[in-house]
């Protein structure tokens, strides 16, 4: 098994997967560009030899550093005539001190291009670089915003139907700010219960909406209902709420998707404040950063649940993430399945029949894009 060392340089590389550093194509970066579409832009990252490493940006939400085009420059004077596989030597330079600790969303793009690259060239997938730990993940389907208790209830039950281990609810955003209803809230969650039955794992996710009382009038019923997970139950910046929360209750408290730099997650498992540690790739400095973060909750003896919530490759880099961290739990895959990819890719993330998300076998990220589709939906390029 190839060692789980996310730092390895060209060289080391090479020799970790049987591969001759002299028998390498030339991976000296040349361009860096993103295709601009109407649904979003493809980060692209392009070596000498042709190899292409790609992400997507802005399917999900909307990061300014997406829409300035300085961040194309700035990369190219960073990358180009540097060795892809060099991925250490860039990460000071997307944070110029060490006050400035945020990893900018284009950088976390970058990031996963260059993974995407070295598993192209090593003929891998992405997560057996980092060291497979297993080869598929259980997954709960995660729902919209639905109005009605009714619709929630139909779409956790189609989605048992469908082969879910779990539902997570999010419950309905209330006009005219989008808060929400606890006192519903306990309501849906009772109904959710009696309709799936004692058996099947049930998540909570109010988006951070609710204040401490609230949250815990709300978390003791979960803990009455065996629910599997209260996630973000108040606001990220409350630790301290948090960590009343993660002492008083039973039910675990998921947190982190909202934390925007791996440095600050060290204050929250210091302190106490989540029992299952979440991440968005895109915030924390790409794969590297979330293979990071999930070794700092490793040591404190937390598991993890990395958000998903967009398109084919948001969803991919965090399974390949999953794939190779022994503390991590679950899949999360939005639902309808599919409502956040773009039609130029080749390929799809699905959950089998048996409630699992599957491995990928194709090198690098391993989910191909259709490019004469990508041509047909660029408007322009940024280069």
């Amino acid at each position: 098994m190839i060692s789980r060392r996310w730092f390895l340089t060209a060289p080391a590389l090479a020799s970790a997967v049987g591969v001759k550093a002299a028998d390498l194509p030339d991976l000296t970066i040349k361009e860096v560009k993103a295709y601009v579409t109407a649904q979003g832009k493809l980060a692209s990252v392009v070596t000498n030899s042709g190899i292409e490493g790609n992400y997507t940006l802005g399917s999900r939400y909307w990061h300014p550093d997406w829409n300035n085009e300085g961040w194309v420059e700035f990369s190219k004077r960073v990358l180009v005539g540097k060795n892809a596989l060099d991925r250490p030597a860039f990460t000071s330079q997307w944070t110029p001190s060490k006050r400035r600790r945020g990893q900018s969303s284009y950088a976390s793009a970058i990031d996963n291009c260059l993974w995407d690259i070295a598993g192209k060239v090593t003929g891998l997938p992405v997560y057996r670089l980092l060291g497979a730990y297993r080869d598929k993940v259980p997954a709960y389907a995660s729902s919209q915003h639905l109005n009605t208790l009714e619709a929630l209830v139909e779409a956790a039950l189609k989605s048992k139907a469908e082969g879910f281990h779990a539902f997570k609810l999010h419950p309905p955003e209330l006009p005219p700010n989008g808060g929400s209803d606890y006192k519903l809230d306990i309501a849906i969650c009772r109904a959710l219960r009696k309709a799936l039955g004692d058996d099947f794992h049930l998540l909570m996710d109010p988006v951070g909406v609710y204040t401490r009382q609230e949250a815990m009038a709300v978390g003791r019923v979960l803990d009455e209902l065996k629910f599997t997970a209260f996630e973000d139950p108040v606001p990220t910046n409350d630790i301290e709420g948090l960590a009343e929360l993660c002492r008083a209750l039973d039910t675990p408290i998921h947190a982190g998707e909202f934390i925007f730099s791996m440095y600050d997650y060290a204050e929250y498992l210091r302190r106490g404040a989540v029992d299952v540690v979440r991440f968005i790739v895109d915030n924390v400095g790409g794969i590297t950063g979330g293979m990071k973060i999930a070794a700092m909750a490793e040591c404190f003896g937390l598991e993890c649940a990395p958000h998903n919530w967009g398109d084919t490759l948001d969803h991919a880099v965090h399974f390949h993430c999953e794939l190779a961290m022994p503390n991590d739990v679950w899949f999360e895959m939005t639902i309808p399945q599919g409502v956040y990819d773009h039609p130029w890719m080749k390929d799809r993330i699905r959950v089998a029949a048996d409630g699992f998300v599957h491995a990928p076998t194709k090198p690098g990220l391993g989910y191909e894009i259709d490019h004469a589709e990508l041509d047909r939906a660029t408007v322009r390029v940024e280069r």
